[in-house]
């Protein structure tokens, strides 16, 4: 499929066939870099789009206690706070 490169203001862009939006599936933000030669257009990464692997591994590995000591100075998280 060919497209051509068009100014768009002070800037130039080209138009994406609904067809190929389709196929590809792409929405909303999408993220763009380039490489040798093409600029690559893919959906974006959400921030915590890994979290769950991440954390599962952690668990594994048994990397995922506290690393801070609860403090046994203070009442307040027993008598004050309210669950």
């Amino acid at each position: 499929m060919k497209t051509r490169i068009v100014r768009i203001g002070n800037s130039q862009g080209i138009r994406i066939p609904k067809s190929l939006l389709e196929q590809s599936r792409l929405t909303g933000e999408v993220e763009l870099f380039a490489r040798e030669g093409m600029v690559v257009v893919r959906a974006l990464d959400h921030p915590r789009a890994r979290w769950a692997d991440a954390f599962s591994t952690m668990a594994k590995r048994g990397d995922d206690r506290l690393r801070d000591v609860p403090s046994s100075t203070s009442t307040w998280d027993d008598g004050e706070w309210t669950w």
